[in-house]
């Protein structure tokens, strides 16, 4: 299957919404404390770029390098060896 970059960016989004409500049930039983070394604030400034690039015109200089960062990263999520 060849992902779309729209396919790209909501896996990106499902992805931190899932972490979001596993580590809001984490903080529940366990506290907040429990998450200071967590990865949530980079799952925070990667779905601050899919929000990014939502909004972006693809006209803008940055689209393509962003683009190509976001399915880096969810090559990286899935597996290195998956092409999408």
């Amino acid at each position: 299957m060849q992902w779309t970059n729209d396919d790209i960016v909501a896996y990106i989004r499902r992805c931190y919404a899932d972490d979001n409500h596993a580590y809001a049930e984490v903080v529940e039983n366990f506290g907040g404390d429990v998450l200071l070394d967590s990865h949530l604030p980079m799952l925070d400034l990667v779905d601050e770029l899919a929000r990014d690039w939502q909004a972006m015109d693809p006209a803008d200089e940055r689209y393509a390098g962003l683009t190509y960062a976001l399915r880096r990263l969810v090559r990286a999520w899935l597996h290195p060896n998956i092409e999408i």
